[in-house]
């Protein structure tokens, strides 16, 4: 995971240079932040993979850098962390997005662990964004969506034949190839 940019927010000089030495030293990019309006102005400014961002602060608070993270860049990924950790400060963090929540003082293990799960979904989800601009297809079953004239990711999901005979106008032949064991040759 390492050349992922990261902007970690912290009013607390030890944790934030810390943390930052860490994560640096891990291969990241990391940028830092004193306080919450240095992180709204670099963040306008700067593209980064993840914040990871206290939520007490003075002025602009780790929320308010949730929000407009998410509002500037909507595929960026945000870890709260705090000190005062209590449920509702939890269920409010991730209700307006943020992609995890750690409490301090965090392990350097724990943070990483928590880092590569971030960018680890971060990742996934360009990959199926991509996979979707092209023919959403499910993993699993293999059946197609048909999103044509419909919001993108409400059509309705068929079988690949179906979806080119209806779409493409193709009649279906199947058969077997030499993989699947019939005995032709390629």
């Amino acid at each position: 995971m390492p050349d992922h940019s990261i902007l970690f927010v912290d009013d607390d000089y030890y944790s934030r240079e810390a943390t930052a030495r860490d994560l640096k030293s891990r291969g990241y990019q990391v940028t830092t932040a004193p306080d919450g309006e240095t992180a709204l102005e670099l963040l306008a400014k700067n593209s980064f993979n993840l914040v990871i961002t206290d939520l007490v602060m003075d002025q602009v608070d780790g929320i308010e850098v949730l929000k407009t993270a998410k509002n500037m860049h909507p595929d960026i990924m945000v870890i709260i962390l705090t000190g005062y950790g209590d449920m509702s400060s939890a269920i409010e963090a991730l209700r307006l997005s943020a992609d995890d929540y750690l409490l301090k003082p965090c392990d350097p293990e724990e943070t990483h662990f928590r880092v590569i799960k971030c960018l680890k979904k971060q990742e996934f989800k360009k990959r199926i964004q991509a996979y979707e601009e092209i023919l959403p297809i499910c993993c699993v079953c293999k059946k197609i969506r048909d999103d044509e004239g419909k919001e993108p990711g409400t059509g309705q999901w068929m079988d690949l034949e179906d979806y080119l005979e209806q779409r493409g106008k193709f009649d279906v032949n199947t058969t077997l190839c030499p993989a699947c064991g019939y005995g032709e040759t390629g």
